[in-house]
């Protein structure tokens, strides 16, 4: 976004440390000026779109920077600007794992407050987060630490552009998983980032409910739907949000039913069934 020139001078200086060979780097200002990166190694590209198409049109962008569906390079990372990877091995590890999984299709990286180490438990992709050093198959990850092979976009698609900001990540999981690619989790892959709380930004709650509802109408077999959304809207009223947010949550609630949520290709049951076996059926 342009308002964080610091802290994106410090994850490119982070990138050009990495082992092995020399990572492509494409900033994208989305809707603001990106600011000068001039100093840092040669292979810097930036592109400045002149309106903000949201997170993950923003990432669409990066990734057809690298030629039509990123098919340029092999792995495409994405990292928040006001991240830095932790350690100097990262995409040598990253390279590693593609190597030795063919079907490995996503990694999500451990997120963790560069002061006290910390691994919030929502940055954790599955249900039991109490242990964040524990690597293991997952059935989403995290949109600002991560990284897909391209082979993955070439087959389902990017990110949804619609959604704007929130479970961008979990629709391109679950149509990456439907085609019978794998996700891990990675606790030696950290990306250094501020403790911060989603609900920070102003549409979270709308777009939250919004999204989930979209997530759903244009994912699950029809049975599943209103059993994922009524786990949904239970668990929503049992964390007992302010009035104000319980009424933007079920504005965007009802948003998601009476807008267009895109194409409609339901996940077949033996996907259902994958998610059941990796600890996250698709009903949470």
């Amino acid at each position: 976004m342009g308002n964080r020139p610091d802290e994106l001078r410090a994850l490119l200086d982070s990138i050009a440390k990495q082992e092995g060979a020399p990572v492509e780097v494409v900033v994208v200002g989305n809707g603001s000026p990106v600011p000068d990166v001039a100093e840092f190694p040669s292979g810097v590209r930036t592109v400045e779109l002149p309106e903000n198409l949201g997170i993950p049109g923003g990432r669409n962008v990066g990734i057809e920077a690298f030629g039509p569906g990123g098919r340029n390079v092999d792995i495409v990372l994405f990292l928040d600007d006001d991240g830095l990877l932790a350690h100097h091995d990262t995409a040598e590890l990253c390279r590693q794992a593609f190597a030795a999984d063919p079907r490995l299709g996503i990694i999500s990286f451990r997120i963790a407050d560069p002061d006290t180490g910390v691994t919030q438990r929502r940055h954790v992709p599955r249900l039991r987060a109490s242990d964040p050093m524990r690597s293991s198959r997952v059935t989403t990850f995290l949109g600002g630490a991560n990284a897909v092979r391209t082979k993955v976009f070439a087959e389902v698609g990017g990110l949804p552009d619609e959604f704007f900001y929130a479970h961008e990540e979990t629709d391109l999981a679950w149509r990456a998983l439907d085609a019978g690619w794998m996700i891990d989790y990675r606790s030696d892959m950290v990306l250094y980032h501020p403790t911060t709380a989603p609900s920070r930004h102003a549409v979270y709650h709308r777009m939250v409910a919004r999204n989930r509802v979209w997530l759903a109408r244009r994912n699950l077999p029809a049975p599943l739907v209103p059993v994922y959304l009524g786990v949904w809207l239970l668990l929503t009223l049992a964390r007992r949000p302010s009035r104000s947010a319980l009424r933007a949550w079920f504005g965007g609630f009802r948003e998601g039913w009476t807008t267009p949520c895109g194409p409609r290709r339901p996940m077949k049951w033996r996907t259902v069934w994958r998610l059941t076996r990796l600890g996250r059926p698709p009903v949470i």
